[in-house]
């Protein structure tokens, strides 16, 4: 081989490439790229629409732009250390890595239980790795409760956070006694962002959602009285993305109410930087890892930028608490949920999170609807966090994602995207107009309607729910993938997977009335030439609570016998462009003189025969499978003849 069939490799201990060097290197790609596309596509690379970056890239539901390739060309310049501004990196420069985030467990939503017995459940949870306190007051847990409660948690080490809604004042004062009154410890612990308490008071985030909460007013007082430590205001960014925010939504009107909340402490007479330290956020983390390392990197950003533009540069640190968003959580194969659960803690413990909860795997269910016992429920919840800390040692390093490429620039792009709808408010007038006027439900709204469609089209599958979904699985009452009343639900609560599962609960009614709605598969040709059919088609149907019968290959001969077998109004023919060219229309006739009122084509409608008679509709990739299978069901338990 001579020199110049194999050329010499730079050495690995070479500089950096120049501008020059890498631009060359990006060009390589993208030709090497834009070659295997065009083959795909039997086209040239000439001939491709766009560049292969545009190509290949992915828009997410927040209208940023996942690129194929991030190279030292998106490399931007450092963001400094976590505790230092701008605060990207972190709130806590003095984080404890053999603690890591706060484990932040959840505890009074247990009807029945006295002050006594969820005091017993908080200290057996804290020697069980809990090092966070988020309390419901106000249902088990009464406000005159919250010292007894309480009892033997060391406040200046665990932070404690409250949701009291409308007893929020009184929670909040109680809490303030017992605190005062609470033995001072040995050696008292300074006060970091870890260990922050908030009195969780969200009436301008509430008022979207329409939780219970507290005048403004009142809570503006209880601020003037918080002691150093504690901070009166949680701004909830999940009361948005309950209701379908996307991630720069929730971001940006967040922020917005948070604002809002510091102009009114200013003009109460408080200055910038303390009114700045009355804030607390929440902010909800779903599956998608790399958007939750972000969004809780872009917060940070966002809101140093506030203090920044208040001229209190050093007063912006965010302080976050992380929750596990309930809009994902399933209650049809609610197991997964522990999946999901796992990959949102883990993108916000990466993010930065200074606490993190991490909801029952059956959150999403009714309390009288769960399998599981509460404990269980909560044990696995918990563990979750400490695997990812103590086994995986995800807390050992501050902003692990840091330099990362991609995780920087799309921190950018969402700290942008943020930005622009935190400014389009305050061009409104600010928080409290563009409430009023509902323009802030209008866009949460759009932002709904969209991901609903996305849903609906598989687009985003829901593993359990449009994908893999179990027939056989426990009914669940009809009404229940709509409710709201389940711990930690805002009134506007909209579950990801509430369609599907809405029309699972209407098949499994109408299976407990008689039958469960079917459609008969009708097979053509070999195993190898409808198996993927047949098992998209099962797979779809399911969705929609319908079962599919699958009685093996037939042919026009058999299929008189087969629907005889196996009574319903509908089936579905399965095969190959080639077969049915060749056996469709025998078979369509065969289906339609046996008693077939509806017959369906698995695959793109161009492949039935032009010159045939033609089925009454396809079953396909990419259709809208809400709206097919509702249609199907209402045919099948209303006007066809639903069999099991």
């Amino acid at each position: 081989m001579t020199a110049s069939e194999h050329p010499v490799q730079p050495p690995s201990n070479a500089g950096p490439l120049s501008a020059q060097g890498l631009q060359a290197a990006y060009d390589d790609w993208s030709a090497a790229a834009a070659a295997v596309l065009a083959r795909s596509r039997k086209v040239t690379a000439d001939e491709l629409p766009e560049s292969p970056e545009a190509l290949l890239s992915t828009h997410t539901g927040d209208g940023t732009v996942v690129r194929p390739l991030y190279t030292r060309k998106d490399e931007a310049a450092e963001q400094g250390a976590p505790g230092q501004f701008p605060f990207v990196r972190g709130a806590d420069p003095v984080r404890d890595v053999n603690v890591g985030w706060r484990v932040t467990e959840r505890f009074g939503d247990e009807d029945g239980l006295s002050a006594e017995a969820v005091n017993e459940q908080i200290l057996d949870a804290a020697g069980n790795g809990t090092s966070g306190l988020w309390l419901n007051v106000g249902g088990s847990i009464a406000a005159d409760d919250v010292a007894a409660v309480l009892a033997g948690v060391y406040l200046d080490l665990v932070p404690v956070t409250l949701d009291a809604g409308a007893d929020g004042i009184a929670a909040a004062r109680a809490y303030l006694a017992a605190r005062a009154a609470a033995p001072e410890a040995p050696q008292a612990a300074p006060a970091t962002a870890a260990n922050v308490q908030s009195l969780g008071l969200s009436p301008y985030t509430a008022a979207f959602s329409g939780r219970a909460t507290v005048e403004v007013e009142e809570a503006n007082a209880v601020a003037t009285e918080a002691p150093a430590g504690v901070r009166t205001f949680r701004v909830d960014g999940t009361d948005f993305s309950q209701a379908g925010a996307n991630n720069p939504q929730e971001l940006g009107y967040a922020v917005a109410a948070a604002v809002t909340h510091v102009r009114d402490l200013v003009g109460a007479g408080m200055s910038r930087a303390d009114a700045l330290g009355q804030i607390t956020f929440a902010i909800s983390v779903d599956d998608d890892q790399f958007a939750g390392i972000a969004k809780l990197r872009a917060l940070r950003a966002v809101w140093s930028r506030v203090a920044d533009v208040l001229g209190e540069p050093e007063a912006g640190a965010a302080i976050t608490h992380a929750v596990t968003d309930l809009a994902m959580l399933t209650q049809r194969d609610p197991w997964v949920n522990m999946l999901r659960s796992t990959v949102a803690a883990f993108g916000a413990g990466l993010g930065g999170a200074d606490q993190v909860t991490v909801l029952g795997y059956d959150a999403a269910l009714p309390a009288d609807q769960r399998s599981s016992s509460t404990s269980f429920s909560r044990r696995m919840a918990r563990n979750t966090q400490l695997i990812l800390l103590e086994e995986s040692n995800l807390g050992r390093v501050l902003d692990p994602a840091g330099g990362s490429w991609f995780v920087e620039s799309l921190t950018a792009d969402l700290a942008s995207a943020a930005w622009e709808v935190f400014t389009e408010v305050e061009a409104r007038g600010g928080y409290r107009p563009a409430l009023a006027e509902g323009w802030i439900a209008s866009q949460i709204a759009e932002s709904l309607a969209a991901r609903d469609v996305q849903v609906a089209h598989r687009k985003a599958p829901l593993t359990g729910v449009s994908e893999f979904p179990n027939l056989d699985e426990t009914a669940r009452p009809a009404g229940t993938a709509n409710t709201v009343d389940i711990a930690t639900a805002t009134p506007k609560l909209a579950r990801v997977g509430r369609q599907f599962e809405a029309l699972r609960d209407a098949a499994d009614a109408a299976a407990a009335a008689g039958s469960r709605p079917s459609v008969l598969m009708l097979p053509l040709g070999s195993v190898a030439e409808h198996n993927g059919r047949t098992t998209f088609v099962a797979n779809l149907l399911a969705a929609g609570g319908i079962a599919a019968i699958n009685p093996g290959t037939v042919d026009a001969e058999s299929i008189a016998g087969v629907v005889a077998d196996n009574p319903t109004s509908v089936a579905v023919l399965c095969g190959t462009a080639k077969r049915y060219a060749e056996s469709g229309p025998a078979a369509l006739a065969a289906a339609r003189s046996a008693g077939i009122s509806r017959v369906l084509l698995a695959g793109p409608d161009r492949e039935w025969p032009a010159d045939a008679d033609g089925v009454d509709g396809s079953l396909r990739v990419g259709i809208d499978a809400v709206a097919t299978l509702t249609e199907l069901l209402d045919h099948l338990t209303e006007g066809g003849s639903a069999s099991a």
